[in-house]
Formats: C-alpha cells, sequence, structure tokens
C-alpha cells in the first residue's frame, strides 16, 4: 500500500494522470485493473478513474511493496550548468531567453544540459523546487524552441500556472513575436500567409503546401518587413498556430527561407554570408488573458529578449 497526500501542484487533476506521474514503474494496466477491484481509494472512499483531486485530499493505493517501493526522484538536473538568461520572473512563471546551441529538453540522449534542467536546478537552489516534496509536479517548459533559435521561452514554477499558460497557447491568448532574417524579399511590406503542413516524424522535417494535403494541418503566419539591406530584410513574424518549424518551412515555401537555416534554406547564400545558425530569434511576448484568470495580471507586462545578436551584425537601423 502506498498514500500521498495531494498539495496544490498535485490538485486539480484526474486521479488517473496524478497516479500515471506519481507510480512511473506502474503499468496501466494493472492501474486500470486497481480501479475495477476498487483498489484506488481517495479519502478512504471509492473513486471513479476521472475524479479530479483537491489539495488536501488522500490518495491510498492498494499495491505490492516492489510496486509501491516510493518514486525515485531525478536529481541529475543539478548536473547542468544552471546558466540562464532571466528576462522575467514571478512567483508563479520564469521568462528567459535561451541561447543558440541548447536543447530545450533532452533529446534522447544522456545529455543533461538542457534549457529545463536549468531552469530546475536554478530554482531548486533558490529552494523553490524540491523533488521529495512534489508527488507529480517538476517546473515545465510551456513551449520550446530549436536547439539552434534563441529567444524566450516561458516555464511554470507550480502546475496552476502551467494550466493557465497551457490554455492560453491553446486559445491563442498568448502572443510570440519572432525577429528573424531572410535572404530574398517577402511578397509584401506586411501580410498573413496561410498554408498546409505536416511533419515527417522519422526524419523530423516539415512540408508545406497551399492546398490541403492527407495529414496536413493548416497553418497561418503573420509577417512585417521592419528593414531591408543589400538582399536581406529584417522580418518580425507573429505565430498564429504554432506547429514544428513553422516559420522556418513557411517562409522557405514562399521563397523567403531564412539566413542560415541549413534545413529549409538557400545553401548558397549561407555559404556567401557564412551563417550555419538560423537567423531567428523569438523576440518578445505578451497575453491577453481573461480577467478571471490568475495571471491576468500579465496583461500589463510586455516582455522582449536582448536584442538578437544577427541584428546587431547585420546593422538594419
Amino acid at each position: 500500500m502506498v498514500e500521498f497526500f495531494i498539495n496544490e501542484n498535485d490538485s486539480g487533476q484526474r486521479i488517473d494522470k496524478f497516479i500515471t506521474k506519481a507510480l512511473p514503474q506502474l503499468p496501466k494496466s494493472m492501474m486500470y485493473r486497481l480501479f475495477r477491484k476498487k483498489d484506488i481509494k481517495i479519502n478512504g472512499k471509492r473513486c471513479d478513474i476521472s475524479a479530479v483531486l483537491a489539495a488536501g485530499d488522500k490518495v491510498t493505493v492498494y499495491v505490492k511493496e516492489e510496486v509501491s517501493a516510493g518514486k525515485q526522484h531525478d536529481m541529475s538536473f543539478m548536473n547542468s550548468s544552471g546558466e540562464i538568461d532571466i528576462v522575467y520572473e514571478d512567483d508563479n512563471i520564469l521568462v528567459v531567453s535561451k541561447p543558440v546551441g541548447v536543447d530545450s529538453h533532452s533529446n534522447g540522449t544522456s545529455h543533461e544540459d538542457t534549457l529545463i534542467n536549468r531552469i530546475k536546478k536554478y530554482l531548486c537552489d533558490k529552494h523553490e523546487y524540491s523533488p521529495e516534496s512534489e508527488s507529480s509536479f517538476a517546473p515545465a517548459l510551456c513551449s520550446r524552441l530549436d536547439r539552434n533559435t534563441a529567444g524566450l521561452v516561458t516555464a511554470a514554477k507550480n502546475a496552476a500556472a502551467l494550466r493557465e499558460v497551457n490554455q492560453a497557447i491553446r486559445s491563442g491568448q498568448l502572443h510570440k513575436i519572432y525577429h528573424c532574417i531572410t535572404v530574398s524579399p517577402l511578397p509584401h511590406k506586411q501580410g498573413k500567409l496561410t498554408a498546409w503542413h505536416r511533419k515527417d516524424e522519422g526524419r523530423n522535417i516539415v512540408r508545406i503546401a497551399d492546398e490541403p494535403f492527407e495529414g496536413s494541418r493548416e497553418i497561418i503566419t503573420g509577417y512585417h518587413v521592419l528593414a531591408a539591406k543589400g538582399g536581406l530584410s529584417l522580418v518580425e513574424v507573429e505565430l498564429f498556430t504554432g506547429r514544428t518549424h513553422q516559420i522556418r518551412a513557411h517562409l522557405a515555401h514562399i521563397g523567403s527561407p531564412i539566413l542560415g537555416d541549413g534545413k529549409y534554406g538557400n545553401i548558397q547564400a549561407n555559404k556567401r554570408y557564412g551563417e550555419f545558425r538560423q537567423a531567428l530569434c523569438a523576440y518578445s511576448l505578451r497575453f491577453t488573458l481573461d480577467e478571471a484568470s490568475p495571471l491576468a495580471y500579465l496583461n500589463d507586462i510586455s516582455i522582449e529578449a536582448p536584442t538578437p545578436d544577427f541584428e546587431k551584425k547585420y546593422q538594419f537601423g
């Protein structure tokens, strides 16, 4: 038998989701069987698999000792550098400027120096995060950037903030602005592009088309040309949808690839300028949350990253 006492970070989620995270060694088939046998209880009472937990609840799971031996807290994040550039921080969220060359999450290797691990180490050192006191929650990124894309990434310090920010992303209440340099002019000074997108998971590349095709989803990308110089354009981009490699692939699709992009870009132009990492930065973000949201105070804050190195280098001012 194992017992869990639900804190604020554990509350507000279905009990099956909680158990999956709190007891990762418990096979899902066994968990479902325990529910059917009424061997999972909340406050000593039988519960349904869809029951939602509240702070103060006691969850009891009747399993054998070897299965309920306790969650081994992964402390490998303490081996990360802990170096982060904080742009904004409060009790609920943390916005950092991710440098080029750092993965947002682990890519399946043993590499531990990821952005989320740096954030966990930072919060642990501040005594704002203690893995031992959490059953199912850990600070999490609400968005991610490619390894070679710099800029703003939002992380949630608690479960309530994570739910709020993720909901804001789904409902279009988190507006993300990017800056990039393209090697060919865009069709107009500003506009909104629409296309269809599908990711090839095996090759980690996406296909873009002007018409729907099998497995595709619509993408919408807004742009505003800020400056042009010597064949290059400094462009502000707003994402209205958030698909894999959307900006890079969409701009390449219309003939205006991003400078330095080795996957979708113009290889000859990249060689000519000596750029081999995409000139793309998540530059600013703004919330437009409902007034009832506990994070509505963020509506009054505009968060901007430091001026990207590529923007300084080509001096568009």
